[in-house]
């Protein structure tokens, strides 16, 4: 069982099982099955959740096809573009933060390239699978 700190309350979690798309945890005693679908593993860079040695330090949000245009990966708001088109970025390189379900997560560039088009700005709502940016 671990406590992780959420908006300043402290949950006891324990995750009893994984299948699939399916998990079975505790939290604070009370066990619930959750539907956790196919989300890519994210980076959780703020919103007040105190990391513990089970969530990954770094973790490269896939883009969405070979055409180069990263997605995102969950729903969200777009809190921060940190590109703009003629820019040359990297791969692994952050080119925008989400804030889903009060945490903020990196998305990354999968591939170098040069942003060709920006398709969202700062406050935007997105659905998982939107197209972020562009990059040839």
């Amino acid at each position: 069982m671990k406590v992780y700190k959420i908006n300043g309350n402290s949950y006891e979690v324990a995750i009893k099982s994984v299948d699939g798309t399916h998990a079975e945890v505790t939290v604070n005693g009370v066990t619930y099955k959750v539907e956790i679908g196919n989300v890519p593993p994210v980076q959780a860079v703020s919103g007040g959740v105190e990391r513990s040695e089970n969530v990954p330090q770094k973790a490269a949000v896939p883009a969405g096809d070979r055409s180069g245009t990263v997605t995102a990966p969950l729903p969200g708001v777009i809190v921060e573009v940190k590109v703009s088109p003629g820019e040359v970025v990297k791969a692994g390189q952050v080119v925008a933060v989400l804030e889903a379900m009060k945490m903020e997560n990196e998305i990354q560039a999968e591939s170098d390239g040069v942003v060709t088009a920006v398709n969202v700005s700062q406050g935007d709502s997105v659905l998982e699978g939107a197209p972020i940016v562009t990059i040839s």
